[in-house]
This record gives C-alpha cells, structure tokens and sequence, in this order.
C-alpha cells in the first residue's frame, strides 16, 4: 500500500488547527500585530529598576508567551503535516524569525533585572505584592547570574539564535521530505514503501531475510547521506559549544543542564548505573536470539516479535478505547480530557506524504494541546498514543494549574507522564490476561520498550556527550569518527550475542534527538522516574493519584527534583534507575520461565 498524499488522508484522522487560529490569514494579522509590539518592548529599556515598571514588563512577557506560542504552533505542526509544503515552511520560518526579534528586542532585561539588589528586589514586593506571582521567575533569571553578559553581549546571542536553528532544519527537511528510499518487496512479491515512518514495522515481519534486507536497503540509501548529516551535526554541537563558552559554562552539557536545574551528576550516574547493569540487557538478548530460532542475530532483529502468533493488529479506534480503559485508574476528571482529544480532532493520526516522522505532543498549551503520530494499527503504535497522551495531559494540568510564567514544565520532568502511561497501559493489558503466550508476547513488548528507553536512550546519551567533548576538544564530527564511536556503543550495550552490523554504525544519522540539545539522557530518567510512580497509582489509589496530578499541574513553580519528590520519587540518588534496572532483570526471568519449552 502506498503511503497517501495529504489531501486524501480523511478529515477525521487530521488534526484540526482551526482552534489556534481560523484561517493563514487570521494567523498573518496575528503576526504583524505581534511584531507592533516590538516598540511597546524596547519602550522598557532602563526601567526595570522600578517596582511597576517590573510588573508591567512580566505581564507583558506572559502576554506575548501565549501569543508567540499559539502563532509558532500553528505554522510548525502546518509545516510537519507536509514538510515538502513551501507556504508552511515560509511561515515556520517568519514565527522563528519574529521569535528572534522579540528576543532580541527584549535582550536589555536579563542584564537590568540582574542589577537589582536583593535588598531592592525584597522591597518590591513589598511595595507591589503582585510581583510576588514572579518570585520563581526572578529565582529562575537571577540565579543565572554568572553566565549572563552585558545588554550589548545579551542582543547579540539573542540575534544569532536564529541561525542556531538552521542545522535542525536543514536535517529535518533532508530526512522527512527529500530523502526518498528504494521499495522493497517481501517474499510474497508484496511491494512496501521504505520511509522513515515504515522502517520499524517492516523490522517487525517474521522473514529474517526479508528483514535484513530492509535494514541493508535503508541504511544503503541513509548512508550516501552521511557526511551531510555529519556536517549539520558538526555545526549543531559548534553552535552549542559557541553559546556555552559565551555564557561561561565548562561545556555544552553543563550548560543545557544547568539551565533546567538538573544536576550534572544526574547525568552520570545514570550512565554508571547502566554500564553496571547491562548483564540483564545481554541476557535478554541472548534469550531473544533463542526465540528466534536464528543462529547469528543482527540489528535487523531487534525489533520482531519472538513469540510466535501472538502478534495482534490494534486499529486504532480499539487503540483509543483500550487507552482510555487503561487511563480511568487516573480519575474521571483525567479521563474527560482524554476524551476530548479524542473527540475534537486534537490529534493527527496516520502517515501521508512528507508529514514527519515519528511523534510528538505539541506542547502548545493553548487553547490544547496537539498530538502527531504516524499509526500503523499495532501493539507499539497503540504505546505511542499513550505516551503521547502523557504528554498532553501533563502540558494540559501545567496550563489549567500555572500561571503562564510556571506553566511551562522543563524537559527533565516531559517524559515522566508519557511513560507513566504507558506503564499503566501494560499492567492493564497483562491484568487482562492468563494466556502463557499472550502473556509472553506483552511482557516482551514491554521489556522491548524498556530496553529501547531506558538502555538505549542511556547509549544515546553518552553518545551524546562523546559528541560534546570531541567538539570541544577541537576534532570535527566526521561521519566517520561518528560511525566509530557510534559502533563501539553499539557492541558494548547489546553484548556478545549481537553483531553489530557495519550499517548500524549509520543509526546516528536517523536520530533527530541529537539536535535537542541534550534532551535523550532524560527519556531513560523519566522511565526510572514512571517505574516507581505507576505502582504506587495502582497499589494507593486516590492519594498516590492526587500527588501525581499535583506533579502534574506544577509547571515549574518547583525545581524538578523537588516536583518528582512529590509524586514520591527522589531523582537526586541513583536508586530509582537501579531498581528500575531490577525489575528489568525480573522480566527476563520471567520471560525465561515463560519460554523455556521453546
């Protein structure tokens, strides 16, 4: 089946952006009178050392918060519905831009806030007790304050913000739009689409050959790409290291960390407890290689269902009925919402021509969040919806609960409630049955995700930070110097019992994550993090339930540490991924006695 063009993707299944904004043209006179703001921002320049005056500014920054994001929103989810539609990537382009210029507009205020004594700052309070609602605003700012340079300095990052965006872009519009890979035919003669999109399932057929041969063909094709891919990441971790060492960090990652109040050693010891618990991932795959009854296992098998006919096709109105079932533990109040974005077109369903890979939730708080998804009626696209869920719904508390200066949670905290989810839709789908294979087949699903969150996200993490300190060791990232240490990962996380195929050296160059910024270290936290929170869900009911929803609706009123303290999870010790790790352990265990007789 070939993969539609947008324009026959029925109504239904798409998403409807209307909410934002009614038509391109209401969004354009948006834009503009966004952009006559510009003078009421600069009117600030050398005022802010009055009380009011500071008052005044926040109001006007939680204005143009929500206005900014509702027009960025509306263009950037346009533009992945197609990435190949010229008009939606020019406006992207125009809301980055307009991003940019209130940016730099707006760059006086950091370094005159930052000039407030505390005594002064203590004594606007008191003299206008509405800047109390800003008080972890001005905490989050002024604790900044070694790394924030001159009014002059300040307009120039906030100006070169713009081109910091461009290696992103260019990968993106290479991978999801340009990039075009052959078809491959199954051993029937069926000919499929190879996209970005479909990789996975075709991974998923139970024909070993076949399945080599989709991995050989796509990495083929991705691998004449490699050295532009290369180069956009080169120039990515050249921009980070240029921001980094102009606000005076050591390095990239110290400098994304610090921004979002995670400790580095966070970071660490994730990798560490890892490396000392990656027995468990080689016994797994060990085990996987038996099942499948193959005698060398390749990349190309990581992704097919070792137990066999359990595999079970998920359209995707049961997918919404079974995740709304496996959510009502959460409360009616939870579930409401949930059905509401079901109902009124908050999501945009199925694969077409050009529209991104893979999927997200927007973010976008208002007036809802937006969720895109590529569904392919199976167990893992159902997981998807689930996660992605999370994600809105977190967003959605954080809006309803904050006002707009906390509303906005920081990525450390995103990936809890998506995973949350997720692991409550697997204990609801195994509470459901007694069946020894279908039983199997889920728990090895689930021990596919965890691997393929907690572990891999883990070897892309410090893959991640290899990237940064060759950066700032002065060495180019070179596709080849990429594929090398990308390789060496690879055998090291997967163990013995995997050959590290030639071509999965090549994985790097189809991982848009590595353009987050040091964004991946945290899905493998936030699993840790979600392990330890849906039990307690589960075992307390509603008291463990309204402490997850208050985590919910914290934005960041708290530093994120504090906030999982609050849903009972202490993120500053390494126990929560060691005994994440555990329970791991105790899935293959069970896996094993479960198959034994296979």
């Amino acid at each position: 089946m070939s993969v539609p063009k947008r324009s026959e993707v029925p109504v239904e299944y798409t998403w409807d952006l209307s909410h934002i904004f009614p038509s391109d043209e209401d969004w354009e006179t948006e834009r503009l009178a966004i952009q006559e703001k510009i003078p009421e921002i600069t009117a600030f320049k050398g005022k802010l050392s009055d009380a009011k005056m500071l008052l005044a500014w926040f109001r006007l920054n939680d204005e143009l918060a929500v206005r900014l994001s509702k027009l960025h929103g509306y263009a950037s989810m346009h533009s992945d519905e197609d990435t190949a539609n010229s008009t939606y990537q020019a406006m992207n382009g125009k809301a980055t831009s307009l991003y940019v210029a209130i940016g730099s507009a707006a760059s006086f205020s950091t370094p005159e806030i930052m000039a407030i004594s505390e005594e002064d700052l203590e004594q606007f309070y008191r003299e206008v007790p509405e800047l109390e609602g800003y008080r972890r605003s001005l905490f989050l700012l002024r604790r900044l304050k070694d790394h924030i340079l001159s009014p002059a300095e300040e307009k120039l990052l906030a100006a070169a913000r713009d081109m910091a965006g461009a290696p992103d872009d260019i990968c993106s519009i290479l991978r999801d739009a340009e990039l075009r890979f052959p078809e491959v035919s199954d051993p029937e003669g069926n000919v499929h689409p190879l996209t970005n999109g479909s990789l996975v399932p075709l991974l998923e057929h139970p024909d070993p050959a076949f399945r080599l041969k989709v991995f050989n063909t796509y990495y083929d094709r991705l691998g004449e790409y490699k050295a532009t891919i290369a180069s956009t990441l080169n120039a990515q971790f050249k921009s980070l290291k240029f921001f980094a060492s102009a606000r005076k960090y050591p390095d990239t990652r110290e400098a994304a960390l610090n921004s979002h109040e995670v400790p580095v050693s966070v970071y660490d010891s994730l990798i560490t407890a890892v490396h000392n618990n990656l027995e468990p991932m080689h016994r797994y795959v060990a085990l996987r290689k038996k099942l499948l009854g193959v005698e060398t296992l390749h990349m190309s098998d990581v992704y097919a269902p070792i137990i066999a006919d359990a595999a079970v096709k998920v359209p995707y109105e049961e997918a919404v009925q079974t995740v709304t079932e496996a959510l009502s533990v959460l409360g009616d109040d939870y579930i409401a919402v949930v059905k509401e974005a079901f109902e009124n077109r908050w999501i945009d369903i199925y694969e077409n021509e050009g529209k991104r890979g893979g999927a997200y939730s927007s973010g976008t708080g208002w007036p809802h969040p937006y969720m895109l998804l590529n569904y392919k009626d199976n167990l893992d696209s159902m997981f998807t919806l689930a996660h992605e869920m999370g994600h809105s719904m977190h967003t959605w508390y954080s809006v309803k609960n904050q006002p707009v200066a906390t509303a906005d949670y920081v990525i450390f905290v995103a990936e809890v409630a998506s995973t949350c989810n997720e692991v409550l839709l697997m204990k609801y789908l195994l509470g459901r049955t007694t069946d020894k294979k279908e039983r199997a087949y889920l728990i090895n699903h689930f021990l596919d995700s965890f691997k393929g969150t907690l572990y891999r996200q883990t070897m892309f993490a410090e893959f991640e930070w290899e990237m940064g300190r060759l950066c700032e060791a002065g060495e180019v990232l070179t596709a080849d110097v990429l594929c090398e240490k990308y390789k060496a990962l690879n055998a090291l996380y997967y163990g013995p019992e995997m050959v590290s195929d030639d071509r999965i050296a090549l994985e790097w160059a189809r991982i848009p994550h590595f353009f987050y910024n040091y964004y991946v270290f945290q899905y493998a936290t936030s699993f840790a993090a979600a392990m330890a929170i849906a039990p307690k869900i589960l075992e307390e009911g509603a008291p463990a339930v309204e402490r997850y929803k208050q985590f919910l609706s914290g934005g960041c009123s708290q530093d994120p540490i504090s906030l999982l303290k609050i849903a009972g999870v202490d993120m500053s010790t390494p126990q929560p991924v060691e005994e994440a790790l555990k329970f791991f352990s105790s899935l293959v265990d069970e896996m094993e006695e479960l198959t034994k007789e296979a």
